[in-house]
């Protein structure tokens, strides 16, 4: 450090002269600096046709060209992607991805066991799959740009609608709405891999409906990746819509008007793209979406102390006069007063890092010591 030209080395022992600290700031997640999307203005992002057989892109309808985040499909049979021999098909490539990047080593094998809660032995009383592990999967990923460090737990909620008919073109259904959280406010995270795991439950903004992971897991929640993995059995148990193909319709597959697809009933196609994904956004365009990110920030605090013997002299050449640099005012001789007005850091190396005006000059002297409090954040 330095002060009005002195050096003083300051000590970096955490606990000494430095004290760090870190604090979690959140802010709205979306784009136009808002934390909920929806609704009535939510829908599938411009992407080009190779993106499209792998995922979608969920955007404000008067922006279709910033994504907010990414819907993919993953199905372990194949569904609604065109298999063929000894090929994974791109369904089947998606649910591999995720496996591979969330579970454990041991458990990608076995997939994805979501509502049966991560277990093969025990269930929630209302879960959708009598035994056995989700072949298939809805994935919505956030975009790292927006989610930060992490999405914020405890603040979301997914809210998604559609037809609880299986009857193609049914104008005249019900739209039941299923609100969807994390259950973070109860209890202890799973730790994986990918880092801590919450169950996704009925719920709004943190707040578990009922029962919570004990009745029904819609799914996993990974906040540090800024991803969700929807059980598509759970999802299709409380918003069936209409099974099959997505048609040949553009306007069929990605919505609005109707419910022909505002639902999880998925097609088991196995020699088309279905475009299953969409489904997920169908049920959005009625919902809403609402985020908050999170970001670690680091302040750290440097304690300055200037000694009795430090900074009583300047380097300002008015200060003295003469070929014997003698103190310009006699007043001063024996008792020499400056006054500090900033500080510098530096590093190891001499560079300086950090700079810092006073509000108001200190006076310095041999009789007086302090102390002055620089802050970084970061």
């Amino acid at each position: 450090m330095a002060i009005a030209g002195t050096n003083i080395q300051l000590d970096n022992t955490e606990g000494m002269d430095k004290v760090t600290t870190v604090e979690k700031v959140t802010t709205p997640y979306f784009s136009d600096g808002t934390d909920t999307l929806g609704p009535g203005n939510i829908t599938a992002s411009n992407l080009s046709t190779t993106n499209e057989t792998y995922f979608f892109g969920i955007s404000k309808d008067s922006t279709p060209t910033t994504v907010e985040f990414n819907v993919a499909f993953g199905s372990l049979n194949g569904y609604g992607a065109k298999v063929e021999a000894n090929t994974k098909s791109e369904t089947e490539a998606i649910y591999g991805q995720y496996a591979s990047l969330l579970l454990a080593p041991t458990e990608v094998t076995g997939g994805f066991i979501i509502s049966r809660n991560n277990s093969l032995t025990t269930a929630p009383s209302n879960a959708a799959i009598a035994r056995g592990r989700d072949n298939e999967i809805f994935v919505m990923s956030a975009k790292r740009t927006n989610m930060k460090d992490r999405i914020n737990k405890g603040t979301w909620t997914v809210q998604l609608s559609g037809s609880t008919s299986n009857v193609l073109n049914a104008k005249t259904i019900g739209t039941p709405i299923l609100h969807l959280t994390d259950d973070s406010s109860g209890g202890t995270p799973t730790s994986t891999p990918a880092g801590d795991r919450y169950n996704i439950v009925s719920g709004s903004g943190g707040t578990v409906s009922g029962s919570g992971a004990s009745d029904r897991t819609y799914g996993f929640f990974y906040p540090d990746q800024g991803i969700m993995v929807f059980s598509q059995q759970e999802l299709s148990a409380s918003i069936p819509g209409v099974s099959g193909s997505a048609g040949a319709a553009p306007n069929e597959e990605s919505i609005f008007g109707n419910h022909r697809h505002k639902g999880f009933a998925i097609s088991t196609d196995t020699d088309n793209n279905e475009k299953t994904a969409l489904r997920f956004i169908n049920c959005l365009t009625s919902g809403s979406l609402s985020f908050r990110d999170e970001e670690d920030q680091v302040s750290a605090q440097y304690f300055c102390r200037v000694r009795s013997g430090h900074c009583n002299f300047s380097n300002n050449p008015t200060f003295v006069s003469g070929s014997e640099n003698k103190l310009r005012a006699s007043k001063m001789r024996g008792n020499p007063q400056t006054f500090i007005t900033g500080v510098q850091l530096y590093n190891d190396a001499g560079q300086m890092v950090a700079t810092a005006n006073l509000s108001k000059p200190l006076k310095k002297n041999f009789s007086t010591e302090a102390t002055i409090k620089v802050k970084l954040t970061y």
